[in-house]
């Protein structure tokens, strides 16, 4: 695999840092709350010599988008997130309120809003977007052909899948997005989920019990 994917675990939530010989990279699902998890992507980046050119958000729940504003700081990226997603990272304040979170930073504005179907490019690859509405309804996967891989975020986790009992969840929505986007990868598609570890697709679709 000539792809990089250093992944950070936040608060239990997975931030996968893609990069290649280019040293162009995007940032997945920056979940970063606390100083010391901020710091540690941002070192990363700079001992790699990595230059962030996508600030790419798989859904807008908060603990996935928490610190996308450290990034837009430091880099000047804004999150790109799908349409349906939309009202929710921006207000992530109210989000984190409903919690009992404190969320003391300004919420960045956001980038490119993203459509089922399309392209997001860095360094030598490609990510092709797959709008998977189900945990929220604007959830999406993020599918690398040339590598393989996939970034489920909370559609799909290792012989599980995300809850739809939050804001935009849906659950007739979230098994249609396993049977008509997930399941017609190819089985040695490793998918990089939202939290937990990493699987692989043909294992989930013959064992996972939420294909059935």
């Amino acid at each position: 695999m000539n792809i990089k994917v250093f992944e950070v675990n936040l608060l239990q939530e997975n931030c996968y840092i893609v990069s290649d010989d280019t040293h162009e990279a995007i940032i997945i699902d920056c979940g970063a709350y606390y100083e010391s998890e901020r710091k540690a992507i941002t070192d990363y980046l700079r001992s790699q010599e990595l230059k962030p050119v996508h600030l790419l958000c798989t859904h807008g729940h908060f603990d996935h988008t928490f610190g996308n504003n450290t990034i837009y700081e430091e880099y000047g990226l804004k999150p790109e997130i799908h349409t349906g997603d939309a009202s929710l990272i921006e207000d992530l304040t109210r989000q984190c309120n409903e919690m009992g979170i404190p969320y003391p930073w300004a919420t960045p504005p956001l980038g490119h809003l993203l459509t089922d179907g399309e392209t997001i490019t860095f360094g030598h690859y490609q990510l092709k977007v797959l709008h998977t509405p189900g945990h929220s309804k604007g959830s999406v996967v993020f599918y690398c052909q040339e590598e393989s891989i996939a970034f489920t975020g909370d559609t799909l986790f290792r012989m599980s899948v995300g809850r739809t009992d939050l804001e935009g969840g849906s659950w007739k929505e979230l098994i249609q997005s396993l049977q008509t986007k997930i399941a017609l990868l190819p089985g040695n598609t490793i998918a990089y989920p939202g939290h937990g570890p990493k699987t692989i697709i043909g294992e989930e679709v013959s064992m996972n019990p939420y294909f059935r």
